[in-house]
């Protein structure tokens, strides 16, 4: 790119820059990419425990199978390295590390599966005691709001501090 070029483009980037604050964004109700969806339009965010068990139970199963299947590899591997090393092979440090690195990556996909499966667990039953706690809060506001149903006589006068009954009616 030529000096002139580089010159002319900051100048015309000048040219459309506002002073005011822009967003990059798409717009509103464009449809095209579902990751947009507006969520009360669609629904808040719905998962049922026994789909959670099944994230964690398969994070579990995943996390047992590589140790007993991948893990086989490692120490055949650091063998046969060790003997080209002594047979004054190149290879056998190469090797070395592919073994350190394939045993590295393994530990770093088992600690991810492990914490999959505990965040599953451990999210199932922290959501469980909300739910109770939240039932057991909205049957008592039932029960409360049952009382105030209940009116012996005409309703007092309003408030004052809310202002006059007009303006109230007025804002809403």
């Amino acid at each position: 790119m030529a000096w002139d070029e580089w010159e002319l483009l900051k100048t015309q980037a000048a040219e459309r820059q506002t002073t005011a604050m822009q967003l990059n964004q798409l717009p509103p109700g464009d449809g095209k990419q579902p990751s947009m969806r507006v969520p009360a339009k669609y629904g808040d965010l719905n998962v049922k425990q026994h789909e959670l068990a099944r994230i964690g139970g398969n994070a579990f199963d995943l996390y047992n199978d590589l140790w007993d299947q991948a893990r086989k590899a490692v120490p055949s591997s650091e063998k046969a390295a060790r003997t080209l090393t002594l047979a004054s092979f190149a290879l056998g440090s190469a090797l070395q590390h592919v073994a350190t690195r394939w045993d590295e990556q393994l530990s770093s996909l088992m600690d991810a599966c492990a914490h999959i499966s505990n965040h599953m667990t451990v999210t199932k039953r922290l959501h469980a005691d909300d739910d109770h706690y939240i039932r057991r809060q909205m049957s008592s506001i039932d029960l409360l709001d049952a009382g105030f149903d209940e009116r012996v006589g005409e309703a007092g006068p309003k408030n004052e501090i809310y202002g006059p009954a007009n303006k109230q009616k007025d804002q809403n």
